[in-house]
C-alpha cells in the first residue's frame, strides 16, 4: 500500500515539528526568565538601592509585615514594609531585604532571596526539559534542563526553610 505523504512531505512535517517544539521551548524559557526578572533585579543589582533588615511582625496568605530598619547608606527607617509573598517566612524573623523604588513594599535578599526570585525559571527549565525530551527527542538535553530546574527549585526551597 503506497503511503499517502511522499518522502519530502515527511521532511517538511519534521522539520516544521522541531521548529514549532523550539519555538514553545524557548518561550517557556522567556516567560521563566520574565517570571524571575520582576523580583531578580532586585536581589541582584543592589547598588544604591536600600538594603536593611525587617523584623517580621504579621503574616497573612499573601504578604507579611514588619519595622524596616536600614543597613545601607541613604537609607530611612520605614515603620511597616510589605513583603509580597510569606513562603518561608515566619512572624519573629529578621530576614535582609532590598527595598523596591518608590514603595514601601521589599523584597528578601541574600542566597535565599536569589534562588526564591529565580525560583519560575526552574519551572520553566523542567517544563521545558519534557517538551525538548517529547517533541524535540533530544534526550540528554531534555536531562540537563529539567535537572538545572529540579536543582534551583530544590535549593530555593532549602533554603527558604
Amino acid at each position: 500500500m503506497p503511503s499517502a505523504v511522499s518522502p519530502q512531505g515527511t521532511v517538511v512535517l519534521r522539520f516544521g515539528q522541531r521548529a514549532l517544539m523550539t519555538v514553545v521551548t524557548g518561550l517557556i524559557l522567556v516567560g521563566g526568565v520574565w517570571g524571575s526578572w520582576g523580583t531578580a533585579q532586585y536581589v541582584m543589582l543592589t547598588k544604591g538601592r536600600e538594603r536593611g533588615t525587617v523584623a517580621v511582625t504579621d503574616c497573612s496568605r499573601d504578604a507579611c509585615t514588619g519595622p524596616y530598619r536600614p543597613v545601607s547608606a541613604g537609607s530611612v527607617a520605614r515603620a511597616r514594609v510589605r513583603l509580597d509573598t510569606s513562603v518561608g517566612v515566619r512572624t519573629g524573623e529578621v530576614l535582609t531585604v532590598v527595598v523596591k523604588p518608590d514603595a514601601d513594599e521589599v523584597v528578601r535578599s541574600g542566597p535565599a532571596g536569589v534562588l526564591f526570585a529565580w525560583l519560575p525559571l526552574g519551572g520553566a527549565l523542567v517544563l521545558a526539559g519534557v517538551v525538548v525530551a517529547g517533541g524535540l527527542r533530544m534526550r540528554r538535553t531534555a536531562w540537563v534542563m529539567g535537572g538545572a530546574g529540579l536543582a534551583l527549585v530544590t535549593a530555593a526551597f532549602v533554603a527558604l526553610q
